[in-house]
């Protein structure tokens, strides 16, 4: 309990963390950061690390610091693209093994092949659009792996939304995070990133309800 209070407050105030994190750190700062979307994007252990809120801050706190924006974005891109690589490859060497037993409830050798097909008919888009949404953009490389998507295609479409995710929210961040009315609410613009974040997903999961029923 205690560390998801601290994990909620990193959150909510995680432009606070990242000033200090500059002020303590430096340049180093850019490989800490490097770690947590590294981690965020490319450890299925770890989806509840913060991704879009943390590049927004990071972009809003190089605006007022000796963070150099350009920098940090190439760095992130690098991150994003490294993380969604290691995690195809956990899921590609490793994902499979769970489906060796046939007669598994959760683990039916039908599942992979449902993915593969899935990933081969919408691969491109899924792992575009999941880079935006949270948690999701931590699965889809590793289920990607799973499902033996083409590696030339994963990394293409990887590359793509590495580079949209990082650069889009990194400089909406450098350009309006230091505004003072966001400035002053900046724990709740947090939880709109969240929110809006979340809302592809949720309105699928409710027009998936509706249409079963």
């Amino acid at each position: 309990m205690h560390h998801l209070k601290d994990l909620i407050d990193f959150i909510l105030h995680i432009n606070i963390h990242i000033a200090a994190m500059v002020a303590n750190f430096g340049n180093w700062t850019y490989v800490l950061l490097f770690l947590i979307i590294f981690a965020e994007t490319g450890l299925v252990v770890t989806p509840f690390l913060p991704g879009d809120s943390l590049l927004f801050a990071a972009g809003a706190i190089a605006s007022i610091s000796a963070i150099n924006i350009h920098l940090l974005v190439i760095c992130l891109m690098a991150a994003a693209i490294l993380g969604n690589t290691t995690n195809y490859a956990i899921g590609y060497w490793f994902g499979p093994k769970v489906f060796h037993y046939p007669k598994s409830r959760w683990f039916n050798p039908a599942y992979l092949h449902k993915a593969h097909d899935f990933y081969e008919k919408y691969g491109g888009r899924a792992i575009i659009l999941a880079r935006f949404i949270p948690i999701i953009r931590t699965f889809a490389p590793f289920i990607a792996g799973i499902a033996r998507m083409n590696w030339a295609r994963f990394q293409l479409f990887n590359i793509i939304g590495s580079v949209a995710w990082v650069a889009v929210i990194l400089y909406l961040g450098h350009s309006f995070g230091n505004v003072p009315a966001i400035q002053h609410n900046f724990s709740f613009i947090v939880l709109g990133i969240i929110f809006i974040s979340l809302l592809p997903p949720l309105v699928e999961f409710i027009r998936h309800k509706r249409s079963k029923a």
